[in-house]
């Protein structure tokens, strides 16, 4: 369950930090509000392809980290466990992708680095 997401210099965003609680969230507003810009933070989390012109201008990179509770999903708790990218006893995962003005990418999950190809 996704329990948090920041985003910073993401296209229009300059900083945003969002809680969710368990349970349904629906996203709404006017056209050009940024729910498509909360959609493409989410997707680079997952790996796909992340596209330097999603750098808000005048920034060198953007970020975006969202925290998951694994804590109902054993194929994932494996998954980290297996890389050693989970703390025993922990049910949080935390992933970080950082996009570069210059199209370069990183992506961290609990800190240790992983490629986008792994995220997927």
């Amino acid at each position: 369950m996704l329990r948090s997401l920041q985003i910073r210099n993401l296209a229009i965003i300059d900083e945003l930090s969002l809680d969710w609680s368990t349970g349904f969230t629906v996203l709404t507003g006017e056209t050009g509000a940024g729910k498509s810009i909360l959609i493409d933070a989410l997707g680079l989390v997952i790996g796909l392809r992340a596209d330097a012109t999603l750098v808000r201008a005048g920034s060198d990179r953007a970020e975006v980290s969202a925290e998951f509770s694994v804590d109902d999903c054993s194929e994932a708790r494996d998954w980290l466990a297996e890389r050693e990218l989970l703390e025993t006893g922990s049910d949080e995962c935390t992933i970080r992708r950082i996009v570069h003005a210059e199209g370069r990418t990183r992506a961290f999950v609990n800190g240790s680095p992983i490629s986008a190809g792994e995220l997927r």
